[in-house]
């Protein structure tokens, strides 16, 4: 036995024992956070080459290709003035056409980074499968897609601001940090959507009706003001944190200069859109990183 033992230094040893001694890990294994944060910041080419061939490879088929960008959102905008600005006649709000274009194109950005991070993981399984590289890098590429196409939507928005007679001001430029807290938000919020999917196949299914019930108790179509009228004032209080709300708000007071808003104060409209983007993006971080040995399994 002793000559056994000699001739073989591994016999005895454990697998945990035997992979300790000559540094093996467990495929897959998650890192910790600081060196996950650190392996996603080496990817970030990968993640916007991967962003940018999903913006062309989405559009690649339609014949007017990435014009479909600007005319989804104005064709969405057409649609919801017909029935809130002329059947409904929103004539409470000043210069309705910009204040609805400005509601819906931000709440969009929100919208599709949800709808397409809901899938991000389940979409990309070959992809997973095949190579090894920081899972979260698949939906943060989704929010910088989503960006790529506000970017664009943004330049119709301000035209449509110009045209309906708002002058440029200097508080446009406050609509810069707003969208980008929005985006840091938005990053969280489709990490948090892209485990929750990777576990709920059926949740892409659902996402619709979660994110048609959001869009409504945003303010996007109609006067914010209503819901003081109608809600109770615990209620309200409860809506004006709602974060789409916050950050359409935002933008309405950078872009407009009569935009209704709802009772709580400019600074209060930053410290929750700030606070929101730190929550969400931390938190939906750490959320996905917990994950990360799941994704592609089973």
């Amino acid at each position: 036995m002793a000559n056994t033992a000699l001739a073989d230094p591994d016999s005895g040893l454990s697998q945990a024992q035997l992979a300790a001694r000559y540094g093996l890990r467990v495929a897959g294994e998650r890192p910790p956070l600081g060196e996950y944060a650190r392996r996603l910041w080496r990817y970030r080419h990968f993640i916007a080459s991967y962003a940018n061939a999903k913006l062309v490879a989405s559009f690649s088929n339609a014949r007017l290709g990435q014009l479909w960008q600007v005319l989804t959102p104005l064709t969405n905008a057409a649609v919801y003035y017909l029935i809130f600005g002329v059947v409904l006649k929103q004539d409470s709000i000043p210069n309705f056409i910009a204040y609805l274009c400005t509601g819906l194109f931000i709440f969009n950005f929100t919208q599709t980074a949800v709808q397409s991070g809901t899938q991000s993981i389940t979409g990309n399984l070959g992809l997973i499968r095949a190579l090894h590289f920081p899972r979260a890098c698949l939906p943060l590429a989704v929010t910088v897609t989503q960006f790529q196409q506000l970017l664009g939507s943004m330049v119709v928005l301000v035209a449509i601001v110009l045209v309906t007679g708002e002058p440029i001001t200097f508080a446009w430029l406050l609509l810069v940090p707003a969208i980008l807290l929005q985006a840091v938000f938005n990053a969280g919020l489709t990490m948090t959507v892209a485990r929750m999917g990777a576990k709920l196949a059926d949740l892409k299914q659902v996402m619709p009706f979660v994110l048609r019930t959001w869009m409504y108790g945003s303010g996007v179509l109609y006067s914010v003001a209503l819901f003081e009228e109608q809600l109770p004032a615990w209620a309200s209080r409860l809506v004006e944190f709602n974060p789409a709300l916050v950050y359409i708000e935002l933008a309405r007071v950078a872009l407009l200069e009569q935009a209704p808003l709802l009772s709580s104060s400019l600074l209060q409209l930053w410290l929750a859109a700030v606070g929101w983007a730190i929550v969400m993006g931390v938190g939906g971080f750490i959320y996905f990183w917990r994950g990360e040995q799941e994704y592609g399994r089973g």
